[in-house]
């Protein structure tokens, strides 16, 4: 399914859907971060995606980070709820959404990075490097939070 971002766009299609999404933020013993590049945009990103029915928003977080990434990892802490009205994604079955997504902080417990069917790259970052990465604003807006150590918990 085709995909197109748009962020703070006056030409973004007016969204028709809010899906809950959870994202996990892992960083391993020394302080780097765990991106993903997605195949369908290109950019660097927090492991997270759509929560299924039956599970929490924790155990989507962890689920998609194993899908994404290869990493098992465990929620320890809650970043925020990230629901920005000027972030839309179009996907080309026709549905627009409005940015709603629930960020954890975890730490790896196994695992091993792994490409997959939505990410062609998957690497652990140190935070002075992430300026090399081409990373959406809004998981930028995430990994600033969590960096600056004042988690906003509602954005």
């Amino acid at each position: 399914m085709g995909r197109v971002e748009y962020y703070d766009d006056p030409a973004a299609p007016a969204a028709n859907a809010l899906v809950p999404a959870s994202n996990l933020l892992v960083t391993d013993d020394d302080g780097a971060i765990l991106l993903q590049r997605r195949r369908d945009t290109g950019q660097w990103a927090l492991p997270g995606g759509k929560q299924d029915i039956g599970e929490s928003a924790a155990d989507c977080a962890v689920r998609e980070c194993l899908e994404e990434t290869g990493i098992i990892a465990e929620v320890t802490d809650f970043l925020g709820v990230y629901s920005n009205p000027v972030h839309i994604v179009a996907y080309s079955d026709g549905e627009i959404r409005q940015q709603f997504e629930v960020a954890y902080i975890g730490r790896p417990i196994g695992g091993t990075p792994t490409i997959n069917d939505e990410a062609d790259g998957v690497c652990w970052v140190h935070p002075g490097d992430l300026d090399d990465y081409d990373i959406h604003p809004s998981m930028r807006q995430q990994i600033g939070d969590y960096l600056s150590g004042k988690y906003p918990y509602l954005s």
